[in-house]
């Protein structure tokens, strides 16, 4: 919310109406000459009375606009923020995130399977609350797109430049996880933790899946396995990124739940399906609330000032103001 260091300068507003009424009862108004031009014996210049009316309450108009601005700038409008500076680590959270094509399928709340996981997860992460996120895709291969970071711009613009069909046309599901193992096991962070969402079975890769939950079992890491999409027949849209080519039609969706609640309990975590968007977004944040940690911070007040933007806003409505009545109406000041 903006406010103002000095808003006394606005009484300086009282100036404008008090300026209008001298010129209303001519104590304060401008000298004139009349002057007739013409050519001997031919025709008489006469000033177009219209024009010149537009043109002077123009740029009467922009002159006090920007005197205004100048009186705002000289109030000082400032912004308050405050932010927390986190004085303990929080969790390490690595969200691994299924891009194969059958995450195109439009089914959790009219909404194609990825979006629906970026903005369930764009919902979680909008506060900051000391954890550091990171992002591995995971389809046919597996690759760390953003370790983890307390950066939520970063985070959030690599979400969103996720491209199915990138990574290749598979699900790697072990290969992932490993993935994103290898990236938390160095981490000193007191909590540790690993989210995938996907909405398959494994069918790629070189690491099975059963061994990768017993790694990060081993390693002290909690492993949260959401399988989200509905079953049955379900529409689907789908842009190649290597082709260009638009795939539309309906997937057989009838991934094994049994197999993905196994992964998650041989890696002592939790399993969890989620049809809807609302559904997702609610089992993303009892996730964040079990891996919440107690930390430390203080407030950071920070003040944004923004006179610099007013004054340069009223020296070009005044410059505008001064143009016209030069260099338009031909006033002499």
């Amino acid at each position: 919310m903006m406010e103002f260091e000095n808003p006394g300068a606005f009484f300086l507003l009282l100036l404008i109406p008090i300026f209008f009424f001298l010129r209303y009862v001519r104590i304060f108004s401008p000298i004139t000459f009349p002057i007739t031009l013409g050519d001997w014996h031919g025709k008489i210049f006469k000033w177009n009375s219209r024009l010149r009316q537009i043109g002077s309450v123009l740029s009467m108009g922009l002159a006090s606009s920007g005197f205004i601005c100048l009186i705002v700038a000289y109030a000082n409008p400032v912004i308050h923020h405050q932010e927390k500076i986190y004085s303990s680590r929080g969790a390490d959270i690595l969200y691994v995130i299924d891009t194969s094509p059958s995450m195109a399928a439009l089914d959790m709340s009219d909404m194609k399977r990825i979006d629906a996981a970026k903005q369930a997860i764009k919902s979680l992460q909008s506060e900051s609350t000391g954890d550091s996120v990171g992002l591995v895709e995971m389809a046919k291969e597996a690759a760390i797109v953003v370790p983890p970071t307390m950066d939520q711009k970063v985070f959030f613009s690599k979400l969103d430049d996720i491209v199915l069909g990138e990574m290749g046309d598979g699900t790697a599901i072990g290969n992932g996880l490993v993935c994103a193992i290898m990236h938390l096991e160095s981490s000193r962070s007191p909590r540790k933790c690993i989210v995938l969402i996907t909405d398959g079975e494994n069918n790629a890769g070189t690491i099975h899946p059963h061994t990768a939950a017993h790694l990060a079992r081993d390693k002290n890491i909690s492993l949260y396995v959401l399988g989200i999409g509905t079953k049955g027949s379900v529409p689907l849209e789908y842009v190649d990124p290597v082709t260009g080519r638009v795939y539309s039609g309906f997937l057989n969706s009838n991934y094994d739940s049994t197999t993905l609640a196994q992964i998650a309990a041989e890696g002592g975590g939790k399993f969890f399906e989620a049809e809807s968007l609302s559904a997702l977004s609610q089992t993303l944040d009892s996730v964040e609330r079990s891996e919440s940690l107690v930390q430390t911070y203080h407030i950071k007040n920070m003040d944004e000032e923004f006179y610099r933007l007013f004054i340069a806003a009223g020296a070009i409505l005044l410059g505008i103001a001064v143009f016209i009545r030069r260099f338009v109406m031909k006033e002499v000041l």
